[in-house]
């Protein structure tokens, strides 16, 4: 059995982009809850800047990320952040977790 792998990732809209940016994020909730691996997926705005959300992801294992990746939901989002946001995104390896 692999160790669970928690992704944060950071998204700041790009001008006059903010409510484009969340209905993106908002639409990928649903679908990525869904997913078999998937054992959590939270969307957070931050509370000092409104333009800038934190995307909390956690799945049972490496292949349940690369199975999130190959969805259609995620290769939607992926043809368009890139317009929306700027990104920064950590994919991370349990060191001590409860």
């Amino acid at each position: 059995m692999s160790a669970n792998v928690k992704i944060v990732a950071v998204l700041t809209a790009r001008a006059d982009t903010v409510d484009r940016l969340r209905a993106l994020l908002d639409a990928m909730l649903k679908p990525s809850r869904a997913e078999a691996g998937n054992l959590r997926y939270d969307l957070w705005q931050d509370q000092s800047d409104p333009n800038r959300f934190v995307l909390d992801e956690l799945y049972a294992g490496a292949d349940a990320v690369a199975a999130h990746r190959a969805t259609p939901h995620f290769q939607n989002y992926l043809s368009q952040i890139g317009d929306l946001a700027e990104r920064a995104s950590f994919v991370l390896n349990p060191v001590s977790a409860t």
